[in-house]
């Protein structure tokens, strides 16, 4: 039998849309307000879903310590209170949050072997929201 286990997060950080591949009105054209040189912040929601077998000894599809205990360590230890603009993987890469959603799944997907990750979603606000389910590289 198969499930799948929904487990949400939170984290803040902040980030400015700049591509230095484009000129400055190419730039403020495509990110609008969030080419701000200043930066903006988000109070993200992260939503990670795994799955598998229901493990007949537990009931659980994975235990919830070690999910939870995973995602802090390497990715809200990693984010949150973060300039995104300064953390590695986005050097050379824009931080939008398709892009930060894509970092997270390669993050969960390198280093979680409890359960099959079937997804990752980062809500953004509450009207922008963003899913990767592992089928296109960073920043292509």
């Amino acid at each position: 039998m198969k499930a799948h286990l929904n487990r949400r997060y939170r984290f803040s950080a902040s980030h400015r849309l700049h591509s230095a591949e484009m000129s400055a009105e190419e730039n403020r054209a495509t990110y609008g307000k969030c080419n701000n040189p200043h930066g903006h912040g988000h109070n993200y929601t992260l939503e990670v879903t795994v799955s598998g077998p229901v493990e007949a000894r537990t009931g659980m599809v994975c235990n919830l310590a070690d999910l939870d205990g995973f995602v802090e360590r390497e990715v809200l230890d990693r984010y949150n209170l973060q300039n995104l603009n300064m953390v590695q993987e986005f050097a050379q890469i824009v931080p939008t949050t398709e892009n930060l959603c894509v970092e997270i799944f390669q993050i969960l997907q390198r280093g979680f072997p409890h359960a099959h990750l079937e997804r990752v979603k980062l809500e953004e606000t509450m009207m922008n929201s963003f899913e990767y389910t592992g089928d296109r590289e960073p920043g292509r």
